[in-house]
């Protein structure tokens, strides 16, 4: 009868260490493919400024979709997520937030308060009633370039400061909002 209890507690033991095995498997996978999810497809950001109020305020937090320039292309209008322009080496911020308002090839500047791009006035529902550009010269938009700005015109640092981006800069596009959950939602 000893042997018998003795073989139930072994079995047991082994049926439990067996079992912890699996949780152990099952969690190295689950954060190996949370890596590799954060790191090839989605990530989160935190918005530090208000350059990008009323769309984005400080301390929003946001999913940037990481595949998006590479299965699509990048339009006007969408916030993008890129890395630091090499014009602005000094600057300790690694990724900017923005919206974009020119692309490759286009012709932009502001006259009176009002972009235009390629001579036509830009219709921007996103910004503020009494949001204002400050007129700038035209610039040329090269190939391979974007030119972006923040919604909060009087307090961005944007491509009127630091010149149109590359392209190859580019994380991502902001796709929704996911904090505070008061304002969670696509931007």
């Amino acid at each position: 009868m000893d042997t018998k209890t003795n073989d139930d507690a072994g079995s047991s033991r082994a049926a439990r260490w067996r079992s912890a095995r699996e949780w152990i498997a099952v969690i190295i996978v689950a954060l190996l493919a949370a890596f590799v999810i954060r790191a090839a497809v989605v990530q989160t950001y935190f918005i530090p400024s208000n350059s990008m109020a009323p769309t984005l305020e400080v301390g929003d937090r946001l999913m940037v979709y990481k595949l998006a320039f590479r299965v699509g292309q990048v339009d006007r209008g969408d916030l993008v997520v890129f890395n630091r322009p090499p014009s602005i080496e000094n600057s300790q911020i690694k990724d900017f937030v923005k919206r974009v308002v020119a692309l490759p090839g286009e012709q932009i500047q502001a006259i009176n308060g009002v972009i235009y791009v390629d001579y036509l006035p830009l219709h921007e529902e996103y910004l503020s009633e009494n949001s204002l550009t400050a007129d700038f010269e035209p610039i040329d938009v090269p190939k391979d370039h974007i030119f972006v700005m923040g919604d909060n015109r009087s307090n961005s640092r944007d491509s009127r400061w630091f010149g149109p981006i590359n392209v190859d800069l580019l994380v991502g596009e902001v796709f929704v909002r996911i904090w505070p959950l008061s304002n969670a939602g696509r931007p």
